[in-house]
């Protein structure tokens, strides 16, 4: 059809691409609809279908316009070139897809621009949104000096306060007009930016060329965002990633073609190094998901010289004006951030509650857990290190404290290299807390056990509850638990620890499918429970299994991604001592309990044992009453005073909220497993003596669901509104009732240490004598034979390297052993001959061993007759040794001193393999990179205030 006199012709193409995911014969019929609504027809009309689908076939065949079939992988730029072929010198090209629909005066607006102002090159419409014509999608686009695209209007009401704009150096891409001899000279859409900044380039182009780039507000086009033309909308994270990708590979692209001659090789050059700067971001902006992309992205852009040659021929080939000319257009850093400055960042925000830990007395429930325990620990204020029980003091120095936390050499035993216990890792973080004392830190959280317990406790009950009294009786309950209170008096640094950390863990965990912030937070807080209390690691990851299968079948896997990351960093510091346990058929041991192999006093395996544990203790004596009352003192009535909050817990399931109720009862349940299943477990051993699993740490995660199904049930249970039952009624009496129960249920257990009852001792800064440390801190490569009688007659052995033994040297690798490794055969011999016979090529060995010192310790009291025999036998033949000098009796045993020749006595090497190198390699990027997403930022916060505090709420309050 002939143009009429005095204007172009306009030839529209528009490109379809029926994927199966976009209703494109929907948004095809209205985009046809529209073009013939114009009040300016087009002059012709190609249809591009990129791909086979009967319906667009369909709707093309009803139509009068040319049709070109390709295939489904052709990009829109392609698409275009294929069909702009052959266009006339007075013709203008329409650039249009299936979700671009013009207004009525759209075209005449468009083509009227062009044929005004012979300057102008490309014309450009105001593209609004598909389903709200008064919400603009994009008009115009600029970039920075280092080429970040940036649209000047988008997302905003439209109220025509970018009419008066015209000046561009782009746009988005759908919906130009542009000249048909214009569109040849700039061979069209550069092909090689991936479906990003197109509009941009081509206007930018066009510029160079002497053109203008004007946009036409007026003119308004409906789009979609389906993506065949320009970048799809961001509704999903496969669509954000390939945003993503398309978006850095055009930014990319657009550097290498613009950059000056003699730049561009540092441009490529820097293009790597650049990516693991924006892989560091990402990880800040806690957007992981956009690494992968980031990467592809500068892998393509970096490796394409003949597309990156192919655009810089274009540009020279048609450069008619210099760069300058477009440096006015540019978008400066002040004009930048003044633009992101003016987004308001809470516009549509529904705000959560605050948090109210001032106003809401979480403060003062803190404070008076930290005045309880300096009244309840009054001695530790001057305990410069803690002993007794499983206690030992820490390295003296932060570096050895790392050091033990890696894989090599163990700090006891004959040249035992190996890997570290995630726990030493977590002993490493605390005694770094004071790096000038380490054994000083487990002090200071022994005196604030409490009050962070209490602190966890109301943070953990935020996620149930938004009642301030609630959220202070979670607290406390928390900070009471009978197995706290009994790792705390026995010294059991890992259980405490793992305590401490449980309501973190709940916590971030129930909101990790929110956030990354949320999802690293709690990995982080996993791999600290698991490393504290690996007892708990079966029962957590059946949790964290059925939290898994939920979020993929409930949820359709939406955040599952980040629920499946909660566990990575717990998997990566343990694996190298699950590949040695497993390679040596000890899997079982690897639930062996870190720190000193020590049994203490627990509940035993029998009926009376579980009978305690299946009430909440574990130990036989319940909190602590039958010591309290003396020998014969009947204490059945103990368990008695936690049943308020049993029956509390057992409502949960049948309150309103009862999907919560039901997870945290699975959760006691779970708890209740482990302790009944740990008690009859013992995977390690202390020199003769078998040491059965602290049942405490089970128990404490069965706390952890007991409490938080009673605060469901107070918050939530369906209360009769009679006059004597009243939930404003009710509810403070059964909070009053629980707290005072279990108040009185603690009693004993805080007033251990007053009444030295508790087991828990000011520790020695050594377990050597100080002759032996005062050597081993300016050497601490020496090594100490120690030797310890037992109660059968036999004696024990090993050797300890430095000043002292230490609480993160221990190693579950060494104490899980069920046979002898040739190494401890070795020095069994040579303990055997040290003590019974007389031939010199023994202390030749031990010296040749590193042995500097021979220390025979006393048997544990109460010392058995063949105990002492053994002890007095070993000192007998000790004497008799040339090679050792008797230095005399010490408080810790009597001990001799080796005599050698310079360079006799060996160094152990601390020989680490490479397999053990890339661990912790492997290990330190890992937590570097849950630490960079657990740093929330303002955008997270932000992001945070949309959702509710309390997790499993509908929009009615109900679950």
């Amino acid at each position: 059809m002939p143009a009429p006199a005095g204007r172009s012709r306009v030839h529209a193409i528009l490109v379809v691409r029926p994927d199966g995911r976009t209703p494109a014969s929907a948004h095809l019929k209205r985009t046809l609809a529209a073009l013939d609504s114009q009040s300016r027809p087009v002059d012709a009309l190609t249809i591009v279908a990129c791909g086979e689908d009967d319906l667009v076939a369909a709707r093309v065949a009803s139509t009068s316009a040319g049709s070109l079939r390709l295939p489904a992988s052709t990009s829109y730029a392609e698409a275009v070139r294929l069909a702009s072929d052959g266009l006339a010198e007075d013709e203008a090209v329409w650039l249009l897809a299936q979700d671009t629909a013009p207004e009525p005066a759209a075209l005449e607006l468009l083509a009227g621009t062009l044929e005004l102002s012979e300057s102008v090159s490309i014309a450009a419409p105001k593209l609004v949104r598909w389903d709200d014509r008064a919400e603009i999608a994009s008009l115009g686009a600029t970039m920075t000096r280092l080429g970040r695209t940036v649209t000047l209007a988008e997302g905003e009401l439209d109220q025509g306060q970018h009419d008066a704009d015209e000046d561009v150096m782009g746009a988005d891409v759908r919906g130009m007009l542009v000249r048909a001899g214009v569109w040849r000279e700039l061979d069209g859409i550069d092909r090689a930016l991936a479906g990003a900044d197109e509009g941009l380039d081509l206007g930018a182009r066009a510029r160079l060329a002497g053109g203008r780039v004007a946009v036409v507000p007026a003119a308004r086009v409906a789009v979609n965002g389906d993506g065949v033309a320009g970048l799809p909308d961001p509704r999903d994270s496969k669509r954000v990633r390939r945003i993503a990708y398309a978006t850095r590979t055009a930014q990319l692209h657009r550097r290498f073609a613009y950059a000056r001659a003699l730049a561009l090789p540092f441009v490529w050059l820097a293009t790597l190094p650049l990516s693991v700067l924006r892989t560091v971001g990402h990880f800040a902006a806690k957007a992981p998901g956009l690494i992968g992309p980031e990467w592809a992205a500068s892998a393509t852009a970096f490796a394409r010289f003949g597309a990156i040659a192919a655009s810089r021929r274009r540009i020279k080939g048609i450069r008619r004006v210099p760069w300058s000319r477009l440096r006015e257009l540019r978008l400066g850093r002040f004009e930048l951030h003044k633009r992101l400055d003016t987004v308001d960042p809470d516009a549509g925000v529904r705000r959560r509650g605050e948090l109210r830990f001032f106003a809401g007395g979480g403060a003062w429930a803190v404070l008076g857990g930290l005045v309880a325990s300096i009244a309840v620990f009054t001695p530790l204020l001057a305990w410069p290190v803690l002993g007794g029980g499983g206690m030992l003091p820490l390295s003296d120095s932060v570096v050895e404290l790392w050091r033990n936390a890696g894989w090599g050499l163990r700090a006891t035993g004959v040249r035992t290299v190996g890997p570290a216990d995630p726990f030493g890792a977590v002993l490493a973080v605390i005694g770094s807390l004071s790096p000038a004392h380490p054994s000083t830190a487990l002090v200071v959280l022994w005196v604030l056990a409490l009050p962070l317990a209490v602190l966890g406790g109301w943070f953990a009950a935020t996620r149930i509850t938004e009642r301030s009294s609630l959220r202070i009786a979670g607290g406390a309950a928390w900070a009471l638990a009978p197995t706290l209170l009994a790792s705390l008096q026995q010294g059991r640094p890992g259980p405490v620890i793992a305590h401490l950390l449980l309501p973190w863990l709940v916590y971030a965990g129930s909101v990790a499918h929110r956030s990354w912030v949320a999802a690293a937070a709690a990995s982080l807080c996993f791999a600290g429970v698991a490393a504290a209390a690996p007892s708990l690691a079966p029962a957590l990851v059946l949790l964290w299994l059925v939290a898994v299968a939920l979020f993929a079948v409930a949820r359709a896997g939406i955040g599952l991604v980040r629920v499946v990351w909660i566990v990575v960093p717990a998997a990566v510091l343990a694996a190298p001592l699950v590949w040695r346990q497993a390679t040596t058929g000890r899997a079982l041991a690897l639930l062996a309990d870190p720190g000193v192999p020590w049994s203490g006093t627990q509940a035993a395996a029998d009926p009376t044992g579980r009978a305690a544990l299946a009430t909440g203790f574990p130990t036989a004596d319940p909190g602590g009453w039958a010591a309290l009352l003396g020998d014969g003192a009947s204490t059945w009535w103990v368990p008695l005073l936690l049943a308020p909050l049993a029956i509390l817990a057992l409502l949960a399931p049948v309150t309103r909220r009862w999907r919560g109720g039901c997870t945290l009862v699975a959760v006691a349940l779970a708890g209740m497993g482990t302790a009944f299943a740990s008690v009859g477990i013992s995977v390690s051993s202390a020199q003769s003596q078998a040491i059965p699993l602290w049942p405490g740490c089970g128990l404490s995660l069965a706390w952890l669901g007991v409490v938080g199904a009673a605060l469901t049930t107070l918050d939530a249970g369906r209360i009769e509104p009679s006059a004597a039952l009243r939930p404003a009624v009710v509810r403070p009496v059964a909070v009053a009732v629980v707290l005072v129960a279990l108040a009185a249920l603690s009693f004993p257990a805080l007033s251990g240490v007053h009444r030295e009852k508790a087991l828990l001792t000011s520790g020695p800064s050594t377990t050597l004598p100080a002759y032996v440390a005062a050597e081993g801190r300016t050497d601490p490569d020496i090594g100490t034979l120690v030797i310890t009688p037992q109660d059968g007659g036999g004696m024990a052995s090993t050797i300890v390297w430095g000043p002292s033994e230490t609480l993160d040297g221990q190693s579950t690798y060494l104490a899980s052993r069920t046979a002898p490794t040739a190494a401890d055969q070795r020095l069994a011999e040579l303990t055997a001959d040290l003590v019974a016979s007389s031939a010199s090529e023994t202390m030749d060995e031990l010296i040749a061993d590193g042995v500097s010192f021979v220390l025979v310790a006393p048997a544990p009291e109460p010392e058995s007759e063949r105990a002492r025999a053994a002890r007095v036998r070993a000192v007998t033949g000790i004497d008799q040794r040339q090679q050792l000098v008797s230095v005399g009796e010490t408080t810790r045993g009597t001990l001799w001193r080796a005599v050698s020749e310079p360079g006799e006595r060996a160094r152990p090497t601390a020989r680490q393999s490479a397999l053990g190198g890339w661990a912790t390699a492997a290990q330190l990027a890992v937590f570097t990179i849950a630490v960079l997403l657990a740093i929330p930022t303002t955008a997270s916060r932000r992001a945070a205030r949309r959702t509710p505090r309390i997790v499993g709420l509908d929009p009615g309050g109900e679950t």
